[in-house]
């Protein structure tokens, strides 16, 4: 007989609330993530992504749940937890007035590394961040994707092997952020296990699995793909140079709940699988004007609006 073999997450949060005074902030929210896995958490602000980052990285307390790191329980192990894990926050947080290589050598003798061993990590960071020619720079004098770049490399000196990110790419030129992403991609392919949350939709296709979250709930959790494949209503894109009058009026008829708008258009949602046919001549029974009214495969932005409702 085999004996039974129990997998141990990197990252295991189970049931964690947390509130502010008398408003929730996260509720009862279970996530596990593995080793070489990109998890992201997706959300809008005020969603509790980061309020969960915080109590993972040991800044903050919860209210209710457990929260593993490497199977030890964070608020009873908060030394090992801050020695072992990889935190980058929201805002750069690193010295301005010193050199990419001076942070880097900071954060090293901070986390204890050996000066021998910081070369051959720099050298190494320096690689895979392009930051080589730039290491006499000092730090406030980067640009958005490289304060980003410095941040992760300074985060990597005492080489985690948890990662956990706050929004990292948030203000990023598109260039920046997807170099960024390049870099994430090749340490989970390493065996990383990280942890990222985004506003950015986009950017979820870029995880292995996504927590949707809404107001401190998560309304969802899986690969990117298969979520998607959870919207099983057909759907329809009313293309006009007004889309927001078009979605006003039929805010105020029968459609309104059939209804999403964003991006370039009015997404119309046929809950009622009556067919295209039908949805025009009701438009037109309702004098809608429009440019364009086509089918189109739902995404993400689609699936998360219809989850809120």
């Amino acid at each position: 007989m085999k004996p039974i073999v129990t997998m141990t997450f990197p990252v295991s949060i189970q049931n964690l609330k947390k509130s502010y005074a008398a408003v929730p902030a996260v509720q009862n929210v279970s996530i596990q993530v593995q080793k070489g896995e990109i998890y992201g958490l997706i959300g809008p602000d005020g969603a509790g992504k980061t309020t969960i980052i915080r109590i993972l990285v040991s800044l903050l307390d919860a209210d209710g749940g457990e929260v593993l790191f490497m199977g030890r329980n964070v608020s009873q192990n908060v030394r090992y937890v801050r020695s072992n894990i990889g935190y980058m926050p929201q805002r750069f947080s690193l010295y301005r007035d010193l050199s990419v290589r001076q942070n880097l050598r900071f954060f090293g003798d901070l986390f204890h590394v050996p000066r021998h061993i910081q070369e051959q990590r720099l050298k190494a960071l320096y690689d895979f961040s392009k930051l080589g020619p730039f290491q006499n720079r000092l730090a406030g004098a980067l640009s958005g994707g490289m304060k980003q770049k410095l941040a992760l490399s300074c985060m990597l000196m005492h080489e985690p092997d948890v990662i956990v990110l706050d929004e990292p790419t948030f203000g990023v030129d598109p260039v920046s952020r997807a170099e960024f992403w390049d870099i994430l991609k090749m340490l989970a392919s390493n065996g990383k296990c990280l942890l990222v949350s985004t506003a950015y939709m986009d950017e979820a296709y870029l995880c292995h699995r996504i927590g949707l979250l809404d107001k401190g709930r998560l309304l969802a959790q899986n690969k990117p793909q298969v979520l998607i494949e959870r919207f099983d209503f057909p759907l329809y894109r009313i293309r006009s140079e007004q889309p927001h009058k078009i979605y006003t009026q039929l805010k105020a008829t029968y459609f309104e709940k059939h209804i999403q708008l964003f991006g370039d258009g009015v997404y119309f949602i046929d809950r009622d699988k009556s067919g295209s046919a039908a949805i025009r001549r009701r438009l037109a029974d309702l004098n809608i004007t429009y440019d364009k009214f086509e089918p189109v495969k739902p995404t993400l932005e689609n699936l998360f609006l219809e989850l809120m409702i």
